[in-house]
This record gives structure tokens, sequence and C-alpha cells, in this order.
């Protein structure tokens, strides 16, 4: 009854290669989500926060000043700035590849589809098309002061990655992110949103540019953690080469200590309003997170490599927040004015 049941089942051999066959189709399976993966990561959606947030927290304190908020120049502006960041990323994935940087870095643009010449030319066309959009902005807006903030931030970008200068290179890459994402453009933003005449530039918006500013500059500081060793190599002596993970991580607890601290000050002095106080203070949870997890996983290099996309979250939440807290003072006014 064995050999006849056994029989029945078929050769044993044709087994076996079944057997070889299923374990080459879970290999090539592994192998494409692999790949999606690694896509995924080179596409850096998460990332594209820091254009969503300086632009909203600039319009949102472009109301609170204003009672003025343009729908129309908010997408175009938000297109134009997500266009601006791709060029930054693509061209900065070229420019690393070509430096040997991203020897090890597999989500790495250029490593995954090859033809660096054409990632970078459609980089430079990308950035084209999202500066028309700031130039058609900034003419209706009639604000020449905006443009020439954009302009600086995107020198920053040049200067940052860009031969002969590297600045990132020489570890200035942070300060160079939180000049460009912070005062440069969420200012920027601010002014692009005037109807006739200009905004004042108030203490009220140069104090939550930097605030922004400190969360861009906080996801770049991480992104480098599982970098270290590669960025030695080649010789790109970043903050955390300088620092080292374990010293990295205590600057992280008291970044992210600090801004809690720089908004409730801000608060206190009146600069910002109350409800940016209460609800910043509600994404504590999120900072927390951060520091936590960095603190675990400074050492682990297969682990420390979401600490970016934490700080993402925190960047999100935290933004979305200060935003929020802009915007609730100027409510309440026009509700108050239409009861009188």
């Amino acid at each position: 009854m064995t050999r006849a049941s056994f029989s029945s089942t078929g050769d044993p051999s044709k087994e076996k290669d079944f057997t070889k066959r299923s374990r080459k189709e879970e290999k090539k399976e592994e192998v494409i989500i692999s790949r999606a993966t690694l896509i995924w990561r080179a596409a850096k959606l998460p990332m594209y926060t820091v254009a969503v947030i300086p632009l909203t927290v600039g319009s949102a304190a472009a109301y609170l000043e204003s009672g003025y908020y343009s729908l129309e120049r908010y997408f175009i502006l938000l297109v134009s700035f997500v266009l601006v960041n791709v060029w930054v990323n693509l061209s900065n994935d070229v420019y690393d590849f070509d430096t040997g940087a991203d020897k090890n870095k597999k989500e790495s643009v250029v490593n995954i589809f090859g033809r660096r010449m054409v990632i970078l030319i459609l980089s430079w066309l990308v950035l084209v098309i999202g500066l028309a959009g700031f130039f058609w902005v900034g003419v209706e807006a009639k604000s020449p002061r905006a443009i020439l903030l954009l302009v600086s931030g995107m020198f920053c970008v040049y200067v940052y990655q860009f031969p002969p200068y590297r600045l990132s290179y020489h570890g200035l890459g942070e300060p160079l992110c939180f000049a460009k994402y912070g005062p440069f453009c969420t200012i920027a933003f601010y002014l692009l949103q005037s109807t006739s005449s200009e905004l004042p530039i108030s203490s009220t918006i140069v104090s939550a540019s930097i605030l922004v500013g400190f969360t861009s500059a906080l996801i770049l500081f991480c992104s480098h953690f599982h970098q270290i060793e590669d960025d030695k190599a080649i010789g790109k002596i970043s903050p955390l080469v300088r620092l080292g993970a374990e010293n990295g991580s205590k600057v992280v607890k008291m970044t992210v200590m600090g801004l809690y601290w720089l908004v409730l000050g801000l608060g206190l002095a009146k600069v910002l309003p109350y409800a940016c106080v209460v609800l910043c203070a509600m994404t504590l949870p999120i900072g927390n997170l951060v520091v936590g997890f960095v603190q675990d996983n400074h050492k682990d290099k297969s682990k420390i490599f979401m600490a970016k996309y934490y700080c993402v979250r925190l960047h999100a939440v935290f933004g979305v927040a200060l935003a929020a807290g802009l915007v609730i003072p100027r409510l309440m006014h026009s509700e108050d004015g239409e009861q009188l």
C-alpha cells in the first residue's frame, strides 16, 4: 500500500525538480520584492514632507497676518517645490555616485537604474519646471523678496552637493539644509501668499521658519547614521563622522528637547500664539519616539537606517501642529468679528 500510494504521487525525481523550481521561483520573487523596496526607498516619498511643511507653515503665518489665503497659489507652489526636491534628490544621487559615497547604497537611483547622464539631465529638466512655477507665483504676488529668498535656497542646494563646492563633504550640510527649508523657503512662501502689498517679515514668521529649519536639518542629520563608515572611507566629513554614533545620538536628544523648549519660550514671549505651544506640545510622544529609537539603535546599521523616517514623522506632525496653531487665532478672531 505504501509503494502503491507513493508511486501514485509521482516520480521522486520529478518531486525534487518541482522543489528546485519552487525555490527558484521564491528566490525570483524575493529579488522582485527587494527591487521594489529599493525603488520605494529611492523615490523617498515620505521625505517630500520637507516640501509640504515649509509651504504650509508659511501660508498659515500669512493667513494669521492678513486673513488671506490662495489655494491656487498653494498647489502651484506645492507642485513646484516637490519638483525642486526631485532635482535635489536625483542630482545628489548622481554626484554621490561620482565620489563613491553611494558605492554601498543600494537604494541610490543611479545604482538601481544606471544611466547616470540621463538621470542628471532629467533632474535639471524637472528643476526648470519647478522654478517656472515659483516665478509665475512670484510675478502674480509682486514679491521680488520671495524670489530672492527662493533663489538663495537653491544656492544652498548648489553649494551643498555640486562640485567644486560640495560643502556637505565638509560637515556643512545640516546648516545649509536648515537655511534652505527654514528661513529661506518658509518665509518666501509666506510672502507669496500676499495680495496687493507685500507682507511684513514679522518675528512670528521668522521664529516659525526657524522651527521648520530645525526639524528639516534633523532629518538630514539622522540619515547619516548608517553611512558613517562609508562617508569616512571617501573623506566625507559629515557631523556624524566627526562626532561618532554615540555622541550623535546625544545631539539628537538635545535637538529634540531644544525644539520643544524653544516653542515654549516663543509662546511665553508672545512671538508665537499660545495655540502653537499647546498643539506642538501634543507631538511630544513623536519626539520621544525619535529620541528613544536613536538611543536604542544607533549602533545597529540595519535598524538605524529607519531613524530618518522617524524624523520625517516628527517633522510632518510638528509642522502641521505649528501651522494649525497659527491659523486658529485668526479663525477665532474672524468668528468674534462676525458675532459683533
